[in-house]
């Protein structure tokens, strides 16, 4: 039985539950946004309340929320209300600490470009200038602010619709699609961690792409192990069928050593083979009598 911290937002302070906001829901993408206020001066700050919605019209919303100490708004949301355009520009391993070096409080006015080493680039379709050091930048038109309420904490949702992209060729593979290992992205955390995509890299193959067995077609055995775990059985599950009594068979004459073994040590090893992504040898190791 899991013990469980449960907390009703309302009594709880803002900045601790913005804590828990922040540890729970990460790693979350950062967009590094560039604007621009009615006098022409230029403004560069990130923010992790973010992502895409929408392909078609291409649609990203980033979140710049009232502060929760002083509840003042940022320079980023003050920029777009007077202009309607923003460039978001993504964050790779090369960038991330002049990045976080532009988050600082700066005065209204002051370039954060300048302050963080970046080099302003000249926009296509929109007056804020690109990150030139970013991989990809967004030029966006800002279609609507939704402000989400007026105490320090809220947010401040940006819908932006993209009017033209820019991608740095050396992280384009072969196919000329993004190659997620040469753009090195990071993500933001809780705290003042962040997290490098390339390092966790895994592959799950999309059930959409398969009517997977599901982990109720499963052997009551096999899903009662004490062995395998829930990913261990949906990966299992994630079969479009149980390899037929010949495979299994075939399997064991090469396999000796799997026959006639104990249900716990067979888990084992069936385990070790779904480490491995072979799932067909797993399902064969488990269906061996």
């Amino acid at each position: 039985m899991y013990k469980m911290l449960s907390i009703d937002p309302k009594e709880i302070p803002t900045g601790k539950l913005h804590g828990y906001l922040l540890g729970a829901i990460a790693p979350r993408p950062i967009a590094f946004a560039s604007t621009i206020d009615a006098d022409g001066n230029p403004n560069l700050s990130p923010f992790s309340f973010f992502n895409v919605f929408s392909a078609n019209p291409p649609i990203m919303i980033f979140s710049p929320a009232r502060r929760v100490k002083g509840n003042t708004t940022k320079h980023t949301l003050e920029n777009v209300m007077e202009i309607k355009e923003v460039v978001i520009n993504v964050v790779n391993y090369d960038i991330v600490h002049q990045m976080s070096l532009s988050s600082t409080e700066y005065a209204k006015g002051v370039n954060e470009f300048d302050k963080a080493g970046f080099t302003m680039l000249k926009s296509d379709k929109v007056k804020p200038f690109r990150v030139a050091e970013s991989p990809v930048q967004f030029e966006c038109k800002v279609t609507e602010i939704i402000h989400l309420g007026d105490e320090g904490g809220a947010g401040n949702l940006i819908i932006c619709e993209v009017v033209k992209l820019h991608i740095n060729e050396a992280v384009l593979d072969e196919n000329g699609a993004i190659d997620q290992h040469k753009i090195d992205l990071v993500a933001r955390a809780g705290g003042s961690y962040y997290s490098r995509a390339k390092e966790g890299f895994f592959e799950i193959p999309k059930p959409i792409s398969t009517l997977g067995i599901g982990v109720d077609a499963i052997p009551l055995e096999i899903r009662n192990s004490t062995v395998l775990t829930g990913n261990d059985l949906g990966m299992l599950g994630n079969v479009e069928q149980l390899p037929i009594q010949q495979d299994v068979d075939n399997f064991a004459k090469d396999n000796a050593n799997f026959v006639g073994l104990e249900t716990v040590k067979k888990h084992t090893f069936a385990k070790e083979y779904l480490k491995k992504n072979d799932i067909e040898s797993a399902w064969n190791v488990l269906l061996i009598k």
